[in-house]
C-alpha cells in the first residue's frame, strides 16, 4: 500500500526527513513511533500528499505521487481517510454537516450521503450528536466526529495523528478499539503516536523515527 524510496524533506535549511525507506502491505496496522520532532507529522503529511518529497520516491497502492497531475493527486486523496491531531472540525457546521462534507467534495448524489452519513455516526454511538456543533462536545466525542469523518468516504488507508493525544486512558481504549474495528474491514491503517502506553499495550508494528531518520522497528 505505501513505499517510500530515498525520501528527504527540508523546510528551507532544516532536514525534516532524511532518507526514508519504508513498505507498509496493504491491510496492515502500524504506528510511527518516537519523541517530539522526530518527523511522524511530516512523513503522515508526505502519504497524504499534502507535502511533496524535496527527493525521493512515494508509491500509494502503486500510484507513484511524483509522477501524476493535481488532479489525480486529489482523486487519490479522496480515498485516503486523516484524523488530524487537533481535530480540524469546524465550528459552525453541525456534527452531521462536518461528516458529509467529506462525501460533497466527492460530488456524491446526496440521497447517498445522507444515508451514508447517518451511517457512520450511528456506528460511532453519535446518532444523537448530529445536529450539535464541535463545541459542544467532549474531547472524546469530537475525536469520534474527526474519525467519522476520515471513514465516511471508506478509504482504503487511514492515517492518524496523535489521535489520543489528548484524550484520557479510558477514551484511549475506546478510540483505539474504533481503529482497529476499521481495520478489521480491510482499511490500511497507520498511526502516529508517542505515547509509550499505547505502544506497551499493542502487539501491532512500530516503527521509529529519530531525528528524521528510521532507526529501527519495535515487536
Amino acid at each position: 500500500m505505501i513505499r517510500m524510496f530515498h525520501v528527504r524533506k527540508t523546510f528551507g535549511g532544516n532536514v525534516a526527513l532524511r532518507d526514508i525507506n519504508l513498505h507498509i502491505k496493504k491491510g496492515e496496522f502500524a504506528f510511527v513511533t518516537g519523541p517530539s520532532g522526530a518527523g511522524k507529522t511530516t512523513l503522515l503529511r508526505l502519504i497524504f500528499g499534502a507535502e511533496r518529497p524535496t527527493s525521493g520516491h512515494i508509491l500509494i497502492d502503486g500510484i507513484n505521487l511524483s509522477r501524476i497531475s493535481r488532479k489525480r493527486l486529489d482523486l487519490l486523496r479522496r480515498r485516503i481517510g486523516f484524523v488530524f491531531q487537533d481535530f480540524k472540525l469546524l465550528p459552525h457546521k453541525t456534527v452531521f454537516d462536518n461528516v458529509a462534507l467529506s462525501l460533497e467534495v466527492m460530488g456524491e448524489r446526496q440521497t447517498f450521503i445522507r444515508k451514508r452519513t447517518h451511517q457512520t455516526l450511528r456506528s460511532l454511538g453519535l446518532a444523537k450528536k448530529e445536529t450539535a456543533y464541535p463545541l459542544q462536545l467532549s474531547g472524546g466525542e469530537q475525536q469520534r466526529v474527526a474519525i467519522a469523518r476520515a471513514i465516511v468516504k471508506n478509504p482504503v488507508l487511514l492515517l492518524a495523528d496523535e489521535p489520543t493525544g489528548n484524550l484520557d486512558p479510558d477514551l484511549t481504549k475506546e478510540i483505539m478499539l474504533l481503529f482497529r474495528t476499521i481495520h478489521m474491514k480491510g482499511t490500511t491503517v497507520v498511526i502516529a503516536t508517542h505515547s509509550r502506553e499505547l505502544l506497551d499495550r499493542t502487539a501491532q508494528r512500530k516503527i521509529v523515527l529519530y531525528r528524521g531518520e528510521i532507526v529501527g522497528e519495535e515487536e
